[in-house]
């Protein structure tokens, strides 16, 4: 959420087979052995003894059933004490309840049943709400709840119970919590609603995507202990593509294949299963890395909860995180729940990596999607324990603080709320071989729990320094909503890249014409080094790019002077002001070939910027064949053309605007000197240029030197609006140049990849136009 005007370790799937339910789990990895028991309130061992409580599921004709909690709470009574009436004999199951133990949190697997645990500090009372497989309707629900003993379902500050009888797969569960009503100390407790589990590693909720009738649904944990390993196969790797290599595609997974054009079925659309149909086309387009808008379990309706000038839209990106464990149910196929998810995003991210594509996820680890205090959402965090999950204004009513604008900060640097993210990370890299992160608004995770910025942040740091994670890409996007703006500051430990947003502002301003940008463009192209060159930071820590997902696509970028946002009930009040962009001449959609030609070239202009530039270049889904979503710069709630990638309009330039960005991206993997793994030197490249004090000059050349082989590049930047004939070097020894991209040409002119032969000593350069010539034999 861009809110600024801008090796590989053991696997093992959590769907174990049935055989592992004798084997006693590992202690917790993270919160046993990272975080000292004082800080989780745990004077000593981690769990009690054993119960001896049973109890029966009782068909309840309400949503919960009083005696039965309090009956089964009684841990010390005998089977035949707790025996409960039944409605009908197929109704009947015996449970039996001990008291566990604390870690690992979650749901896990021990010898005789499943163990329940959940983090809770504040909390007076929990009760264990379970949602039992093929019992009760949609209108007769069938929960039966277990109040933990705090003298025996508790060690320190975790809440646990272990229950024998419930079935391996199919299971619903929550936790109803109460504790102080103190709002201005920072409590939110309210016992009326069930819980998700924050280590919950699947959640059940509605089954199709913006199904307004499911709307009201309630959300689940469940989990999986059934199924058999996910088969990555004996001869599966991960690409491990380095740093340098890479051009990341940014992407959303719904919004890729929804659209009827992609041809697909319509139970495939919208779905992981879909990202694998089109896999060719993002090989023909040339990336090698796929970084996924949000794919943890989010709420698509959350705007639908009450009347509001937003009621109208979905949530279509995702940036509303319900959990950070369980991968978004409804982008299975057919609806097929959140097992099925699980297993075809692995589907996915294994298709991917056997095409040698790198998979990233966009993580939403600064606010959940609980809202603000005006209008609060409580489905887990807020209930459970409010006061260790988010930043308070203790001064203020203990207030929810909103670094993140959406209405609460996590409280990431907190000892639990940190080794909640660090599992949550592991998981994913574990449980899913993801490659990488990109971390949203990533400022906030450098705040500490009152809000004030953090000079050595520990939750980063130890993202950095974390053995399993150290494999992985971790891009940081540099600013929060509160201002803490750290591009080319976050705090790196020389591991996290950022997402360069002072490179998406500077090229933005110097391709539209702007005066005085020559300089800084020159900067921004050969690697940012006045950002990144300290330590051991190399030119990949700059994540080069010049459109997101937030903002203009780059056809929009070209095409509108202003936002045009009335479709998203804010009167226009939303997404950013400062674009740095330019209509060419006519605001919007038009019909006049000049403008539509110079749109073209300039278009054409920003991704031979972007490719040519050190460091790693990001470019946005749809961009390859311009997709536009008229000029709206903060689509995030349209589930609709708007953002869904129109696979017809891809057939319709397949020959011109995408030949040309395809080409574009395969000329930088076949050329090194243009992905260097350290900073320019004065040997690497020529300037040019004699008068960089000139305001007013918008014409920039320079020659970048292949010390190999002499194949050098040299390449001319033209913003004013009139021819420059440029005087041309000579090439190297033995070599001459060929023309590769001319943007002023015409398809397939603009860019032919063996090079047309080029002898002259100077080359007429359009207004709003650049060239590519090659050194060859």
């Amino acid at each position: 959420m861009d809110s600024v005007g801008t090796n590989r370790p053991p696997l093992r799937s959590v769907a174990a087979p049935r055989s592992s339910a004798l084997r006693r789990p590992p202690r917790h990895p993270a919160l046993g052995n990272r975080v000292a028991a004082s800080k989780l309130g745990i004077a000593s061992g981690l769990g009690g003894g054993t119960g001896g409580c049973f109890g029966k599921v009782h068909r309840l004709d309400a949503v919960r059933d009083t005696r039965a909690r309090a009956q089964s709470g009684r841990t010390g009574s005998s089977a035949t004490e707790l025996a409960m009436e039944c409605t009908g004999p197929s109704t009947e199951m015996l449970l039996k309840y001990s008291s566990g133990k604390a870690f690992p949190l979650g749901v896990s697997e021990v010898e005789g049943g499943l163990n329940f645990s959940i983090f809770s500090q504040h909390a007076s009372s929990v009760a264990l709400c379970l949602k039992l497989p093929d019992r009760g309707t949609k209108d007769d629900v069938e929960i039966v709840e277990f109040a933990l003993n705090c003298q025996k379902n508790k060690t320190g500050d975790i809440w646990h119970v272990s229950v024998e009888g419930l079935p391996a797969s199919g299971v619903l569960y929550g936790y109803r919590i109460n504790g102080p009503r103190g709002w201005e100390q920072g409590h939110r407790f309210d016992s009326s609603v069930i819980l998700l589990d924050p280590y919950a590693k699947l959640v059940s909720g509605r089954k199709y995507f913006g199904a307004d009738e499911e709307k009201s649904s309630q959300v689940f944990g469940t989990y999986d202990f059934d199924s058999y390993p996910f088969d990555w196969d004996d001869d599966y790797l991960l690409p491990n593509l380095p740093e340098t290599d890479l051009v990341i595609y940014e992407m959303n997974v719904r919004a890729f294949t929804a659209d009827e054009s992609s041809g697909l079925d319509p139970a495939v659309r919208g779905s992981y299963l879909g990202v694998i149909e089109k896999i060719p086309h993002l090989l023909e387009l040339g990336v090698n890395a796929v970084e996924l808008l949000p794919v943890f379990e989010f709420d698509e309706l959350e705007f639908k909860r009450y009347p509001n000038p937003r009621d109208h839209m979905v949530n279509t990106w995702g940036y509303s995180t319900m959990n950070f464990f369980a991968p978004m149910s409804r982008y299975a196929s057919a609806g097929g729940g959140p097992v099925a998810a699980s297993k075809e995003l692995k589907k996915m991210v294994k298709a991917l990596h056997n095409a040698g594509i790198e998979v990233i996820l966009d993580v939403v680890y600064n606010h959940t999607n609980e809202a603000d205090d005006a209008n609060p959402y409580i489905t887990s965090f807020r209930g459970i324990d409010n006061k260790v999950y988010y930043m308070l204004d203790l001064n203020n009513n203990a207030q929810l603080l909103n670094f993140s604008g959406c209405g609460n900060t996590l409280n990431c640097n907190h000892p639990v709320v940190m080794e909640l993210i660090l599992d949550s990370l592991r998981h994913w890299v574990n449980e899913y071989h993801i490659d990488g992160f990109r971390f949203d608004l990533a400022s906030v995770l450098c705040r500490g729990p009152n809000g004030s910025p953090l000079d050595a942040p520990p939750l980063i740091k130890e993202i950095a320094k974390d053995s399993v994670l150290s494999r992985c890409k971790i891009i940081a996007e540099p600013w929060d909503c509160g201002g803490l703006y750290l591009v080319g500051r976050f705090p790196n430990w020389d591991r996290w890249a950022e997402w360069n947003g002072q490179y998406r502002d500077d090229i933005r301003r110097y391709i539209k014409g702007d005066a005085g940008m020559k300089g800084v463009f020159a900067t921004r192209v050969s690697g940012s080094a006045d950002l990144y060159q300290v330590n051991k930071r190399k030119p990949h820590h700059s994540v080069n790019f010049v459109i997101a997902h937030d903002g203009f696509t780059l056809y929009d970028l070209v095409s509108y002077n202003l936002k045009h946002n009335h479709a998203n009930g804010e009167s226009g009040r939303d997404g950013c002001n400062d674009n740095f962009s330019w209509n060419c001449g006519v605001e919007g959609e038009t019909n006049d070939l000049n403008v539509l030609n110079l749109r073209s070239r300039q278009m054409k202009n920003f991704h031979v910027a972007l490719m040519i530039s050190q460091g790693i270049p990001m470019m946005l889904m749809g961009d390859e064949y311009a997709h536009t979503r008229y000029g709206n710069n903060n689509s995030y709630g349209h589930d609709t053309f708007i953002n869904h990638f129109q696979w017809g309009q891809l057939e319709e330039r397949r020959d011109g605007h995408f030949r040309f960005f395809s080409e574009m991206i395969k000329f930088r993997h076949n050329h090194r000197i243009l992905r260097r793994d350290r900073f320019l030197n004065k040997n690497d490249v020529t300037w040019h240029e004699d008068c960089w004090e000139n305001q007013e000059s918008k014409f920039l050349a320079f020659t970048v030197h292949d010390h190999n082989s002499c194949e050098d590049i040299y390449l001319a930047f033209n913003a004013h609006d009139y021819f420059v004939n440029s005087v041309i070097p000579p090439p190297p020894h033995h070599k001459c140049w060929n023309r590769v991209v001319d943007t002023n040409l015409e398809s397939p002119n603009d860019i032919v990849p063996e090079g047309v032969p080029f002898s002259g000593s100077r080359y007429r350069i359009a207004p709003y136009s650049c060239i590519l010539l090659k050194a060859k034999l």
